[in-house]
């Protein structure tokens, strides 16, 4: 046995060196810039900013499912990519006739204030540390208005949004005024009038 020890160490050592010499070098992945990240998803992506509500919209598709609408004919579904930056951090208040799901598909986390019809707030966020209550998907049901709101220290957040049935320019309503405020108010530790207000943004109707 020592002398087959003797005949083979050679080998080992030699098969070492080599596979030392011959194994890909472990190499560090430089630091990504999640600023230029957010700018290189714009670009490939096509994404436009958003009018009035602010944010980067990209048209992904329809349905090719239809249904008819109050006399109107809507595909079922349509989708959007949607990304909040830090140069704009703010979806600004909106009403949609339409469900609108969206699925976070890179960065957040993102913060949902969501205003039902019947008078109740709700506040969901947007992102994978499961743990303390995030999550990847956001469901909110139609004729509810919402704002969105990426986190202090995240660069950006990129999601898909389904929306049920298409979104149309009708079916659509951007900001709100004082009688909104009152009516949405104190209903939870977050929705402060000062706080609904700056929700509201640049879309405030006297």
């Amino acid at each position: 046995m020592k002398r087959l020890t003797l005949v083979f160490l050679p080998l080992i050592l030699l098969a070492a060196v080599v596979f030392k010499i011959l194994a890909p070098k472990r190499i560090s992945a430089a630091p990504v810039d999640p600023d230029a990240r957010a700018q290189q998803i714009i670009h490939d992506l096509n994404l436009k900013p958003l009018a009035k509500e602010s944010g980067y919209l990209g048209i992904i598709g329809f349905s090719a499912q239809t249904l008819t609408d109050h006399g109107h004919k809507l595909a079922d579904q349509s989708q959007n990519y949607y990304m909040l930056t830090r140069d704009k951090p703010i979806n600004y208040l909106h009403w949609l006739a339409s469900d609108d799901t969206h699925i976070l598909i890179e960065g957040g986390p993102v913060d949902y204030f969501i205003f039902h019809p019947d008078g109740r707030v709700e506040q969901q966020t947007l992102g994978l540390d499961f743990a303390h209550g995030q999550r990847p998907v956001v469901a909110v049901p139609g004729n509810c208005w919402k704002a969105l709101r990426l986190r202090d220290g995240a660069a950006y957040a990129l999601m898909a949004n389904a929306l049920s049935p298409e979104w149309t320019p009708d079916r659509v309503k951007i900001g709100a005024g004082e009688d909104w405020v009152r009516r949405y108010a104190g209903k939870a530790p977050w929705a402060t009038a000062e706080g609904l207000r700056a929700l509201i943004g640049p879309n405030w109707n006297p």
